[in-house]
């Protein structure tokens, strides 16, 4: 069995596409999953906003979500 430390797709390294930019998507324009709708609605509450309207695509999904968790002092480093 590989060892999975020595695996290229689970290190972080630059150029890594786990942190591709929404505009970069291949299916940045599908529309937002069931996750990013419940939490966007999660997170958009307790911001005191009111949740965006369904028709979100993921990449706009995805921004909006990465806004609200800034706006909550939850933004990922």
């Amino acid at each position: 069995m590989a060892d999975q430390l020595d695996n290229p797709k689970l290190e972080s390294h630059p150029g890594s596409n786990t942190e591709k930019d929404p505009a970069d998507w291949v299916s940045g324009d599908d529309p937002m999953t069931g996750a990013q709708a419940s939490y966007l609605t999660t997170l958009s509450e307790e911001a005191g906003e009111v949740p965006p309207a369904d028709g979100l695509s993921k990449a706009d999904a995805s921004r909006r979500i990465d806004e609200l968790r800034e706006t909550l002092g939850r933004a990922e480093n």
